[in-house]
């Protein structure tokens, strides 16, 4: 739980990322200016390295890794930042979601109790350290159908291969290096088709908790990959349980279950775990039997792709106290659309990376998100 909250300063934008790209900066400030007028402060850009007197409030552009580290900053509890807060590398991506193999070396801080605990919340899989590990988990998984192997830094289902036998997973070994896989692991998991990915998360900032489902779209980037095009959220005041209190489809009603349920594996097992923003991608889809499974893919304790989207919710909970749930939509599209009119514009422009890209979202108080 936070401490007693102390009024903030100002808000910092602190991009600790090696490199962002210039659609992904944009979209942040919009963030940061959106939280900033919640919390009735302004963003700054500090001329000197913050302390803890500062009395700031943060937007991480990643989760952040070392609570003693950032404690000088004053960033101790979730009052502090947008994002979260943990104490290993790994425990920040996907990595926690799978056991290791039996008899694997566990790198610091790794605790078996939480694969345990989470175990009837994600698919089957394993988390490896080493390449040789992942050529084991890799035989093991193969003798059950196709396995998914997942980079854990990748982001909007990027650089993940469908492997059908043992032959083509050394090809996508061969490049990685072993001493960046040894500090962030890589999953290998049982391939699911048919796929429909739900989104379960829940934000807190300024006396304010909302909780949400939603689902996410796809889209295609100009190189004609699909990826991730934007989530459709329906927000509620309040926590899980306000939210598992809605009329829901049994695959939702799962879906927030299985959510609750890694979540509460982490704050247990995880020393140092802070998260204000939580978001977690639940896979619902087939096996190669054609059973249906359903399980969480990964976390995001910081800002991602419905930030857009929760901020807006946040702003109009702040505005409307006697409102109780929105509708509100996150959206990425490639190309350089019309916006509707009721569009809050995040990202519009000729990106490097990616070439003409828009982002912006929407707030639909009645009716479904279109």
């Amino acid at each position: 739980m936070p401490r007693a909250c102390e009024a903030k300063t100002a808000l910092v934008l602190l991009d600790n990322r090696e490199e962002t790209p210039a659609h992904e900066h944009a979209s942040h400030l919009k963030i940061a200016d959106c939280l900033a007028t919640l919390l009735g402060i302004a963003r700054i850009e500090p001329e000197r390295p913050p302390t803890a007197s500062d009395r700031f409030y943060y937007l991480p552009t990643q989760t952040l890794v070392g609570p003693d580290h950032y404690q000088c900053m004053g960033i101790v509890d979730e009052s502090d930042l947008f994002g979260g807060l943990v104490s290993e590398p790994y425990m920040a991506t996907k990595a926690i979601s799978h056991p290791l193999l039996p008899g694997a070396s566990a790198p610091k801080g790794w605790t078996d109790v939480f694969a345990a605990q989470a175990a009837s919340a994600v698919l089957r899989g394993y988390t490896v350290f080493s390449k040789a590990e992942a050529r084991k988990a890799a035989d093991l998984l193969l003798r059950s159908g196709p396995v998914r192997v997942k980079p854990v830094l990748a982001c909007a289902g990027r650089g993940q291969v469908v492997i059908q036998n043992s032959n083509a997973l050394p090809p996508l070994l061969h490049d990685m290096d072993e001493r960046q896989l040894g500090l962030w692991g890589l999953v290998l998991e049982e391939n699911l088709s048919n796929v429909e990915t739900f989104s379960v998360g829940q934000v807190r900032v300024a006396g304010i908790t909302c909780s949400y489902y939603g689902t996410q779209r796809l889209t295609r980037d100009h190189q004609g990959e699909e990826v991730y095009g934007g989530s459709d959220l329906m927000v509620v005041r309040g926590d899980y349980q306000t939210l598992l209190r809605l009329p829901l489809e049994d695959q939702l009603r799962l879906a927030i279950d299985q959510a609750t349920a890694y979540e509460r594996a982490a704050e247990e097992h995880f020393p140092g775990f802070v998260a204000s923003r939580r978001n977690y991608d639940i896979a619902r889809g087939v096996d190669h039997t054609g059973a249906s499974r359903s399980g969480v893919l990964e976390q995001s304790w910081r800002l991602g792709g419905a930030s857009s989207a929760e901020v807006l919710a946040l702003l109009a909970f702040a505005d409307d106290p006697k409102l109780q749930r929105v509708h509100a939509s996150s959206h990425e599209i490639f190309g350089s659309p019309d916006l509707p009119s009721d569009a809050t514009l995040f990202y519009k422009g000729d990106d490097s990376e990616l070439g003409e890209f828009c982002k912006y979202a929407r707030l639909h108080e009645h009716g479904d998100p279109e």
